[in-house]
């Protein structure tokens, strides 16, 4: 069993930093992918941030340049740093990860429970 918490969010203005940052709890032997998804009100959700490995960041294209994924793999963490918020960035992020749980078992994605951001004009 593997679990993801979230922190980091909160309410900020235009122009504002936040961070958020989660990590992977559980019967974990490896994680390939960790990233970030988020969902505004009325919007469709959508892939913010994920990283593979070292080197590997993508991004969706309303987001690069201003927001940068980490990972801490001793850690088995991940981490959104977001800058120069604008309030579409607005809604709830939730983490993701893609986990094996022994040398033999399959990749399995797991969720977690999303933390809201909060961007004001």
């Amino acid at each position: 069993q593997v679990q993801l918490v979230e922190s980091g969010g909160g309410s900020v203005q235009a122009g504002g930093s936040l961070t958020l940052s989660c990590t992977a709890t559980g019967m974990i032997y490896s994680i390939e992918t960790m990233g970030w998804g988020r969902q505004g009100p009325g919007k469709p959700r959508e892939r913010v941030a994920v990283m593979e490995g070292p080197g590997s960041a993508r991004y969706v294209d309303s987001v690069r340049g201003r927001f940068t994924v980490t990972r801490d793999y001793a850690k088995n963490a991940v981490y959104l740093h977001m800058n120069n918020l604008r309030p579409e960035d607005a809604g709830a992020y939730v983490c993701y990860a893609s986990v094996k749980s022994s040398r033999e078992s399959a990749l399995n994605a797991v969720w977690g429970q999303g933390t809201q951001v909060t961007v004001s004009s």
